[in-house]
């Protein structure tokens, strides 16, 4: 059984690279559409530079940049708050976010309550 190709709104991947921005925004939806409408920030502006230059080990915190064809195939290391998280862009993720590939908020477990939490540890006595 043959792997069926990628396509993105009907384009293959092939397709979408040859695509200049302004006809990419058209086929995204439109929130996407209205952040590359007001353009890049700074940030996105250097991690786009450094894609392009086909670096390797690429940092950023920018997690709010839309993920474009051109940056298919390339792993860049995504700031979590407390470390850098590889993330290998894949034709499945063109049109998203890249912090939507990372979480930042972990799973929250307690241990016992400590002592006064309650009102039955008020009566054990406290050494």
């Amino acid at each position: 059984m043959a792997k069926k190709e990628f396509t993105y709104r009907g384009k293959t991947v092939e397709e979408l690279k040859a695509l200049s921005l302004n006809e990419f925004m058209e086929l995204v939806p439109a929130r996407e559409r209205r952040s590359l409408k007001r353009g890049f920030t700074e940030q996105q502006k250097i991690l786009l530079k450094r894609i392009r230059a086909k670096k390797k080990n690429i940092e950023t915190h920018c997690k709010d940049i839309i993920i474009l064809p051109e940056m298919i195939g390339i792993t860049i290391r995504i700031h979590k708050g407390k470390e850098f998280v590889p993330v290998m862009i894949q034709e499945e993720m063109v049109g998203h976010y890249l912090g939507e590939f990372v979480t930042t908020r972990g799973k929250v477990e307690h241990s016992a309550p400590g002592i006064g939490a309650t009102r039955s540890s008020a009566a054990l006595s406290v050494k």
